[in-house]
């Protein structure tokens, strides 16, 4: 019978009661030694600041003090500079598939090369999208352009697109028949026109797929509530029509105008879809216990349409750090450290995977990975100090997500720093939404820190960390504004130390996740 350890702790908002009673959680120690008690100290001084009895995972206070000093916001920035220098040379973009990307790999590999390491390139296919029009125009009765999205999949129009006159269903949605619901196109004839429909009750391909069928050559899909409308037709849609998406009040602008008479738009929706070879940078210390591997991984590309400073520049310029700081062998490890830049994050989370797919075919090979940190955007600007909520005290986990035995342990090793040091945190999605995906899916522990993406900053937050409440974490979020004067110092100074800190305290004993 594999080992069962019971930790009492007060339930998060929404946990469930285990089956011990009130008050209690079930823990599964699968992976766990019974070292990981015994190793817990009560207390330890580490740059004069006491962390006490709740600690449950420490360094030694030289090493993590040292390693702290030595990964400043300053290395990380040079970094980050040279990231924003390859995209400037490249088109404005570091993703997989192009230039930019290549020259971005080749700036990690001479930094680890020229610390030591020995690199290793995973090449890989996947799927290169790129943008080439997405352009939403009124002819008539208003002059105006919209801002809009391209559904992701969508099929493109002719070069110079579409002129046509707008149409809309009888029903807004523009959803086909189902036992329940009449077809949202009933006898209209849509025929050579574009149509006008609303989010709501179908999917998007459906929508799509609707109104091809009522005649139309290009939708345009209108939100339900405020803010921009992204979506996707899904993998290889059939029956679907040129498809974008805009906002609730571009919408009902335009139905309104359509109401009281005929609306000529034009709409340019071309995109690049093409299947090109990528790779993951790979490098390890050659000290510390192969059968104990703490790894580090970031994403390195960035989104087609900017250079990728934050998502995922500082996370990668951030491990380049920590990876240069820990060639130096003062730094005694009893667990072999592990860095990875992903690939082809941006396109679907396939460079990580697919190492975890090869990881697969070796017997074992996943087993001697204590725990997976993943680093993705470390200084938005609009910070939060999140932490990845794997014991979902929280209560801000998707139902149904993997959480493996260990990874409630790397949680703690960021929460008891951040506790020591008197640094407000939150507790982050532990969602699967990046590189951690895979790692969490084949059941390798997974922790990390996010300063935040698309979603909005609380004011319970602003109190914690300062900032605006009502406004995304990071407002320039796969944009071209995601550039080197739109990064906090400040979230990558604390998230840098923690990282540290964490690094050396599992790479000392991994045990404490085992």
């Amino acid at each position: 019978m594999r080992p069962v350890l019971v930790v009492f702790k007060p339930l998060g908002s929404g946990e469930q009661r285990p089956p011990l009673g009130q008050g209690s959680l079930w823990v599964n120690f699968s992976r766990t030694r019974a070292a990981t008690l015994t190793a817990a100290v009560t207390s330890l001084v580490t740059a004069g600041v006491t962390i006490g009895a709740t600690t449950t995972a420490v360094a030694k206070p030289d090493d993590s003090a040292k390693l702290r000093k030595e990964i400043n916001v300053s290395t990380i920035m040079n970094h980050l500079q040279a990231f924003q220098a390859i995209a400037d040379a490249n088109g404005g973009t570091r993703a997989s598939g192009t230039d930019g990307y290549e020259a971005s790999g080749q700036y990690v590999e001479q930094r680890l090369r020229k610390a030591g390491y020995t690199t290793e390139r995973q090449y890989f296919p996947f799927t290169y999208t790129e943008i080439l029009a997405e352009n939403v125009t009124e002819n008539s009765p208003t002059r105006r352009s919209f801002d809009n999205h391209v559904m992701t999949a969508s099929p493109s129009t002719p070069a110079g697109g579409l002129t046509a006159d707008l149409v809309a269903p009888p029903t807004v949605t523009g959803c086909p028949a189902t036992a329940t619901t009449p077809a949202g196109w009933g006898t209209v004839d849509a025929t050579g026109k574009i149509a006008l429909v609303q989010r709501g009750t179908c999917t998007f391909l459906q929508k799509s797929q609707a109104a091809a069928a009522a005649g139309a050559k290009a939708v345009i899909i209108y939100n339900n509530a405020t803010g921009e409308l992204n979506g996707t037709l899904g993998d290889a849609p059939t029956g679907a029509i040129p498809t974008t998406g805009i906002t609730q009040a571009d919408g009902q602008a335009l139905a309104t105008e359509l109401a009281a008479g005929a609306v000529n738009m034009t709409v340019d929706l071309r995109t690049l879809v093409e299947t090109r070879v990528t790779f993951n940078v790979l490098a390890e210390t050659q000290r510390g216990s192969s059968d104990d591997v703490v790894m580090l991984g970031s994403h390195l590309d960035s989104v087609v349409g900017g250079a990728g400073i934050n998502d995922n520049g500082s996370g990668s310029a951030t491990i380049l750090a920590v990876a240069e700081a820990l060639a130096n062998s003062s730094y005694k490890i009893e667990g072999k450290l592990r860095f990875a830049w992903w690939g082809a994050e941006e396109t679907g989370l396939v460079g990580s995977t697919y190492y975890v797919n090869q990881l697969r075919k070796q017997a074992g090979a996943l087993d001697k990975i204590a725990t997976y940190l993943n680093f993705d955007m470390l200084g938005s600007p609009n910070f939060q100090i999140g932490v990845y909520d794997a014991d979902d005290s929280g209560d801000v986990n998707p139902d149904g997500v993997v959480i493996p035995d260990g990874s409630i342990q790397t949680e703690s090793v960021f929460t008891d720093y951040f506790d020591a040091v008197g640094q407000p945190w939150s507790d982050t999605a532990y969602s699967g939404r990046s590189d951690y995906q895979a790692f969490i899916n084949n059941g390798v522990p997974a922790g990390g820190v996010f300063s935040g993406a698309d979603g909005i900053k609380t004011p319970a937050q602003v109190e914690m960390f300062g900032g605006t409440a009502g406004v995304q974490y990071d407002p320039n979020y796969h944009t071209p504004e995601d550039d080197i004067t739109n990064v906090s110092k400040e979230s990558l100074d604390i998230m840098s130390d923690a990282i540290a800190h964490t690094t050396i305290t599992l790479a000392q004993d991994p045990s404490l996740v085992r």
